[in-house]
């Protein structure tokens, strides 16, 4: 790795969603390039669902949360590559 490790950590608990219905493709993949504040899943909590962005540009190089599994504060997501 030639760039900065950049980690994607939930804001608040809730239900994590790695796409946007369940017969839509999944936002991003492993290894895909992505620009500051493109959405990289959703996040549910109390019936609201609220966008996960991209905090930089980069590459996807990890994704730890599976589809669908409750996240707790700060349980991290994604990690990028700017």
């Amino acid at each position: 790795m030639n760039g900065k490790r950049v980690e994607v950590r939930a804001k608040m608990a809730g239900l994590f969603f790695r796409r946007p219905g369940p017969d839509e493709p999944s936002y991003v993949e492993l290894g895909d390039q992505v620009k500051k504040k493109q959405v990289l899943a959703l996040l549910e909590t109390m019936k609201v669902f609220q966008k996960v962005k991209s905090p930089t540009d980069g590459k996807i190089i990890e994704i730890v949360a599976e589809n669908e599994t409750p996240l707790m504060d700060y349980d991290l997501m994604f990690v990028i590559e700017s």
